[in-house]
């Protein structure tokens, strides 16, 4: 049964109207239904309130939606930098990444939404900090920090995103992939059969970060 809106002053001991509370609602609609269902009538049902209210705080739902991103962006914890490129850059995506997966139904948003905020640039402003740092020329560093996003958000997408083509965790799922790998008729699949029926999301980000420093490293 949903929620009828609320008129009036929010009863004594709830949440007062606020742009936190809303993001808080928005979130809550998100990990239980989809980013599809975020609208602001959605949201102000989950809170209890009339639509028309959350104006006041956000700039209808495309605003929410950037809110929504900017909010998860904002829980990166950047790790202070210790001198070494790899280490930095790799402190880095794995912050970004547990950030991001925070809430796992958002992420979507956080990784293809154009932002501006000082939350969506702090993350770049680490990176850019860490390459001028070993010496790289500005122009190098952007062509370098592009290079970089690509290869992690790339990697979260397939991870938030992946249907099975690209590997299944849970014992059952990876036999019956395996199987059908090695009865596609194709040989060298059927040869990577066991190694493409599964797949670690851990060992895959750490793997594709690693690969991307390796190169920005013996550039």
């Amino acid at each position: 049964m949903t929620k009828p809106p609320r008129r009036g002053r929010p009863p004594k001991g709830a949440e007062p109207l606020s742009r936190e509370a809303i993001l808080k609602a928005a979130l809550a609609v998100i990990d239980a239904e989809g980013i599809e269902a975020v609208s602001m009538r959605s949201v102000a049902r989950e809170m209890g309130v009339d639509a028309k209210s959350l104006y006041h705080h956000v700039d209808g739902k495309d605003g929410l939606l950037d809110a929504v991103a900017e909010h998860v962006l904002a829980g990166i914890r950047i790790p202070k930098p210790t001198g070494s490129l790899a280490d930095d850059l790799r402190a880095i995506a794995r912050a970004f990444r547990r950030a991001t997966l925070a809430h796992r139904h958002a992420a979507a948003l956080v990784l293809t939404r154009q932002l501006a905020s000082l939350e969506a640039l702090r993350p770049v402003e680490a990176v850019m900090s860490v390459l001028l740092r070993a010496g790289y020329s500005p122009d190098e560093s952007v062509h370098l920090l592009r290079a970089l996003l690509a290869t992690v958000v790339g990697t979260l997408l397939r991870e938030v995103h992946a249907g099975p083509a690209f590997g299944v965790r849970d014992l059952e799922g990876i036999a019956r992939r395996r199987k059908t790998l090695e009865t596609a008729g194709l040989p060298a699949l059927a040869e990577s059969a066991a190694f493409l029926a599964r797949c670690d999301h851990d060992e895959e980000f750490d793997f594709a970060v690693d690969l991307m420093i390796q190169a920005v490293t013996t550039r």
